[in-house]
């Protein structure tokens, strides 16, 4: 699970997960939540956690 701090480009942590990814050949990457998930999907996420898009914020 990929999730980049907070205030650094997340482009760039997501790119670099990607290139890994394929690098060493596994299928599945999981990075991205709901305030991210759009670019996630852009470098090839397969698993994102939206909850908060669901569910709402947390208490």
């Amino acid at each position: 699970m990929c999730i980049p701090p907070q205030n650094e480009d997340i482009n760039s942590h997501f790119k670099k997960m990607s290139e890994f990814q394929k690098s060493i050949g596994v299928k599945e990457l999981s990075m991205g939540m709901s305030s991210d998930y759009l670019e996630a999907i852009k470098y090839g996420a397969s698993f994102v956690r939206i909850g908060s898009k669901i569910f709402g914020e947390r208490a």
